[in-house]
């Protein structure tokens, strides 16, 4: 009896083992990756490539300051890579580009080799934003069935909407300073509106484990969230891996379906 005791409680933990696994080891689609040109004489994209493949990304959405960063990255592995383009030429843009004319031309210029997905990751906030730059904007998004990557509150990607209604959202860092509460009242009026992770895994799993409210907006838009690192300085390239490992790590604490819909399937569903 005890040493089939002893089997019975070995053959548990080789069932939790098993069911553990694939969300310890299954590939991650990062939705937030720049490769900018301070980062260009550091890793080349070889190394790049490298780095994603020790953290396990399979797949992932690059923009970029400037655009030549993506197009490096894309033409070294267009099956990885999926392209989005941002509006900076420079760093410079950055505060200016939702009122700058000149940006029109520029998107417009660098969307005609027909690989980009995306407007963003872009910087917005509060409301009063609306231009005819910035309805031009997302004219061209939904003309050309493109995404938005809003690096934004909750004020400007409400604003985005009320421009343009058919727009589609990925909200960066799901509002940055936004709360579960916050992110879920957005999602729950925007049916295409997305989120992306990066910088939030401390409040989702803050000291590892994770939070009762997110793991319920998780649970209830489980179809809308997205992994992302967010490389926006070259340092950040040293925590990508680390930072893969800290998702995989809060990804098994969810029911295994939305784990994987997180980890990689919503990427998939958006960009196949």
């Amino acid at each position: 009896m005890r040493r089939w005791l002893v089997f019975l409680i070995a053959l548990g933990m080789l069932a939790g083992r098993a069911v553990s696994a694939p969300a310890a080891e299954a590939p991650l689609a990062d939705a937030h990756i720049h490769y900018s040109a301070p980062d260009w004489n550091v890793y080349s994209p070889d190394q790049v490539m490298m780095i994603l493949d020790k953290a396990g990304i399979s797949r992932a959405l690059v923009s970029s300051t400037p655009d030549d960063g993506t197009l490096k990255l894309y033409d070294r592995d267009p099956k990885r890579v999926v392209p989005m383009l941002r509006p900076y030429r420079t760093r410079d843009d950055m505060g200016t580009w939702w009122r700058d004319p000149s940006i029109i031309p520029y998107l417009e210029q660098r969307l005609t080799r027909g690989i980009h997905k995306g407007i963003g990751e872009f910087h917005l906030h509060g409301s009063n934003n609306r231009n005819p730059v910035l309805t031009r904007i997302t004219e061209i998004a939904v003309q050309r069935d493109l995404y938005l990557q809003a690096h934004s509150d909750d004020a400007a990607v409400s604003e985005l909407f009320a421009i343009e209604p058919k727009s589609k959202i990925i909200w960066a860092h799901a509002g940055m300073g936004s709360g579960a509460a916050a992110v879920g009242a957005l999602m729950d009026k925007q049916p295409n509106l997305w989120a992306d992770l990066s910088y939030r895994y401390g409040d989702v799993a803050p000291g590892g484990t994770v939070d009762p409210a997110w793991r319920a907006l998780l649970i209830r838009h489980a179809d809308r969230f997205m992994l992302g690192s967010d490389t926006w300085t070259t340092s950040r390239w040293e925590q990508v891996v680390g930072m893969a490992a800290d998702a995989r790590r809060f990804l098994q604490q969810l029911p295994p379906d939305v784990a994987e819909k997180i980890a990689s399937k919503n990427f998939e569903r958006l960009f196949p």
